[in-house]
Parts: structure tokens; C-alpha cells; sequence
């Protein structure tokens, strides 16, 4: 099957469940092509658009492991984000196939909504474990930056789990179990990420987060969020032994706040079994940053020797 006729195929299956797949042609990329699909349906949150990066010589013919990463617009192309940064992903993820480094893969990224970011992202079961105090502290930061303050992350993740995961693996050749089912973002999309993971565990056996912000406001002087955090990890990582959890974190500007509590993460970490929480010297809280460094959790999530 020729590429055209497989993203015609596909685009015709798609606009049966009145969703549409078109291919993004508009992109820089390194490797692999992307398919976007514009305002994907949700019954749990707003609809954003969801883009799917599939490697070179993708084929129905083989099995592929699955990434779901957050913040999807600004993952492959530096010209078209608001900060004219990438992650790099096609880059990355391409060279690590090429090498035989990891086993085959696709990534599916959704687009944040800038307004919903921390309503989306933000652990809902962990504020409700916060005090009155750091509730009113987050969402007075909230209020500074215009975001919608209502949390619903518990929908995010249904929205991920029950509508878009069964939409890709029913339209690609993907391989559905937890072994193959892997979830990464930076910032507050490494708190979802491990929020996935912890509450679907069935569903997400691979989780990345960088520069994961632990203190969920702007501030670390009496703030006590990333004690719920901690709480809230210590009752509800799953079984090392079948999970791949892996975080890290910079020194500079905003990953600089986030210093204190790394040991607290770390003996966390470790007593439930899980020894990656890295720490980069001189990296700072960018995408420049996160794409010197994603080959490590993919090869982490993915490589071939994990296997």
C-alpha cells in the first residue's frame, strides 16, 4: 500500500466516526510525517487539535509502541511555537529507530490550551489533599496569568484514556498493552504524566516527566503543594516492577524553585522502588533544554534492551 492511498485510507475511516486525519505538510521535519487532526471531540474537555507523528517506513504490516506527550504543538517544528523552540522529536525519535536503539514507535501529541493548561494538568485528586492556604495560592496564581481556574484533570485523563487512546489504536498499527503504552510531558505536563500513570496504571506503563513542577505556583517560601505531591505518590505509584517511571530536572531559572524538594522526591521515589530522578547541571525550564536530553527517558522508555 502506497503512502497516499494509506493516508486516503485512513482519512475515510476517520470521516466515518466524523473525525477527519489530514496530513500536515506545512512542517519543518527531520524524519517521518505527521497527520493532525483539528478539534478532536471530547465529551470530558474542550477540543484541541491532536497531532500523530508516525517514523519513516511506517507499515500496517508491523506493531508500533505508542507516546503520548503533552503540549503537542511545540514538539517538532521551532517555526511555527510561540518561543521558537522544538523538542525535536522527529529528530530524536527518528535517529534512536535508525540506530536500533529503541523499538518502533509513534508519538501522539496533543495541543494544550494555554488558558486550560493548569486546569488540564494539574493533579485533581492532589488539591483536593491541599490546604485551604496552597488551594488559595494556586489559584490566585491562576487568576494572574488567566487561567481558567477549575481543576479537571480527572476528564483530561478520560478524555485520553476512553476517547482519543482507543481512536488511535483502532486507525494505527499500534501495539495497545501497558508494556507499549507510554505518556511524557514537561513542567505541569510532567505532573498529568505521572497523575496518568498512578491512575491507569493498566493503561500507562511508561511514564517520562521533566522539570516536573512540584511547586505548582511560581513560589517555593511557604509552599507546602509539593508535600500533598509526595502524599499523594507515596499511596498511589504502581508496582516498580512493571512500571518505567522516570523524571529529571535543571538548576536554572524555573527548574532553579524546584531544588528543595528533589531529595523528597528522590527518597520517594526509591522507597516505591524507582531510582530515576535525574538532575542535568546547567539545564534551564526550556524546550532547547528538554531536547538535549528526551533521548534518555525514550531510550529509558522504549530501548531495545527494555525489552
Amino acid at each position: 500500500m502506497t503512502k497516499t492511498i494509506f493516508f486516503l485510507f485512513m482519512t475515510l475511516s476517520a470521516i466515518s466516526q466524523n473525525i477527519v486525519i489530514n496530513k500536515v505538510s506545512n512542517m519543518h521535519l527531520f524524519g517521518g510525517e505527521l497527520m493532525r487532526i483539528e478539534n478532536f471531540p471530547s465529551k470530558f474537555i474542550q477540543s484541541r487539535n491532536v497531532d500523530i507523528w508516525i517514523p519513516n517506513n511506517y507499515s500496517k504490516t508491523n506493531k508500533y509502541a505508542v507516546l503520548y506527550m503533552q503540549d503537542g504543538q511545540m514538539l517538532f517544528d521551532s517555526t511555527t511555537t510561540w518561543n521558537k523552540q522544538e523538542w525535536k522529536v522527529d529528530e530524536v525519535a527518528s535517529r534512536l529507530m535508525d540506530d536500533n536503539k529503541t523499538k518502533d514507535f509513534m508519538v501522539v501529541a496533543i495541543w494544550n490550551i494555554a488558558a486550560l493548561r493548569n486546569s488540564n494538568y494539574f493533579p485533581e485528586k492532589v488539591f483536593e489533599m491541599m490546604s485551604v492556604k496552597d488551594k488559595d495560592s494556586l489559584i490566585e496564581t491562576g487568576k494572574k496569568h488567566n487561567w481558567i481556574n477549575t481543576i479537571n484533570s480527572n476528564n483530561y485523563l478520560k478524555f485520553l484514556v476512553e476517547e482519543l487512546k482507543p481512536y488511535i489504536d483502532s486507525q494505527f498499527s499500534t501495539v495497545p498493552d501497558a508494556d507499549n503504552t507510554g505518556i511524557m510531558g514537561s513542567s505541569r505536563g510532567g505532573l498529568i504524566s505521572m497523575y496518568a500513570m498512578c491512575e491507569y496504571p493498566q493503561v500507562f506503563g511508561l511514564a517520562a516527566c521533566l522539570s516536573t513542577h512540584w511547586i505548582g505556583t511560581y513560589e517555593n517560601e511557604d509552599n507546602e503543594i509539593p508535600n500533598a505531591f509526595m502524599e499523594y505518590m507515596k499511596d498511589n505509584l504502581p508496582d516498580s516492577k512493571t512500571h518505567r517511571l522516570y523524571f529529571d530536572y535543571g538548576d536554572r531559572t524555573l527548574d532553579s524553585l524546584y531544588l528543595p524538594f528533589q531529595e523528597k522526591v528522590s527518597a520517594v521515589l526509591l522507597e516505591k522502588g524507582f531510582d530515576k530522578n535525574i538532575m542535568f547541571e546547567g539545564a534551564d525550564h526550556s524546550e532547547n533544554s528538554w531536547s538535549k536530553r528526551i533521548e534518555i527517558p525514550i531510550i529509558y522508555l522504549f530501548g531495545k534492551e527494555s525489552e
